[in-house]
């Protein structure tokens, strides 16, 4: 594996959300690719989406294809996906519904936690790492 770190920044035009801290939408290193936690937001606006945590988790998804697709990648490609719920109790099968459909191939590993609170007033943010 290379030990030569590359980062990449989107911008909206790429179906990506602007940034709203200082990070790189993505770090490659290797065949490794790691995705920063996608908000619900609108690539065009910035703007949180509208609705509940399956409307939004559509947005992260949504979001996340665009980071990918930068890099040739898709979700099937993911490795591993680390999922931040702010009502985890109330949301977690809500949410499950709209996930298991978004992978044609195997599932990825997966870590869900509930949070007291995520940036932008989201319900849900999503990170996760890939495999070229």
């Amino acid at each position: 594996m290379s030990s030569r770190k590359e980062t990449f920044v989107f911008r909206p035009e790429d179906g990506v959300p602007p940034r709203v801290g200082p990070f790189a939408h993505a770090t490659r290193l290797g065949d490794l690719v790691f995705v920063t936690g996608q908000m619900p937001t609108d690539p065009a606006t910035g703007l949180l989406v509208g609705g509940g945590v399956q409307e939004q988790a559509e947005q992260v998804r949504a979001n996340l294809v665009a980071v990918l697709a930068q890099l040739d990648l898709t979700l099937d490609d993911a490795l591993h996906v680390r999922v931040h719920l702010r009502d985890f109790e109330g949301d977690f099968a809500a949410f499950n519904e709209r996930y298991r459909t978004w992978f044609d191939g195997p599932l990825p590993a997966r870590t869900t936690v509930g949070v007291t609170g995520l940036a932008v007033g989201a319900l849900v943010e999503i990170d996760l790492v890939a495999g070229r």
